[in-house]
């Protein structure tokens, strides 16, 4: 299966005000899209193809338990092409959790 990665405007805006927050950012992004593209189904399954895949900022010193987590949607376009979008992404020490309503907004926002 052909996977294409995408990002919303959400999360190149989020990861651009993180970039300036760490310095290690653009690595660690570089380094996760990398890893999404050789297993592209990692993370937590969060059901409806949404996943939460934790990423680590190397600058912070924590791995991936204290790092960024990064919310992915996987759409089946054709029976062998698939979009993976990278909703949204967020630091843990700022944000714990994200809500079921955050992610069904972001999703609408790509189903338009």
């Amino acid at each position: 299966m052909n996977y294409k990665i995408e990002a919303t405007e959400k999360f190149k805006k989020e990861l651009k005000r993180l970039g300036k927050k760490y310095r290690s950012m653009k690595e660690d992004y570089a380094q996760l899209l990398a890893s999404l593209e050789e297993y592209p189904t990692q993370g937590a399954d969060l059901g409806g193809g949404v996943r939460k895949v934790r990423m680590a900022i190397t600058s912070k010193g924590k791995g991936k338990s204290g790092g960024a987590r990064v919310i992915t949607l996987t759409v089946l376009v054709t029976a062998t092409d698939t979009d993976l979008w990278l909703l949204t992404i967020y630091d843990k020490s700022e944000r714990e959790s994200i809500s079921d309503q955050e992610i069904q907004e972001l999703r609408e926002q790509i189903e338009e």
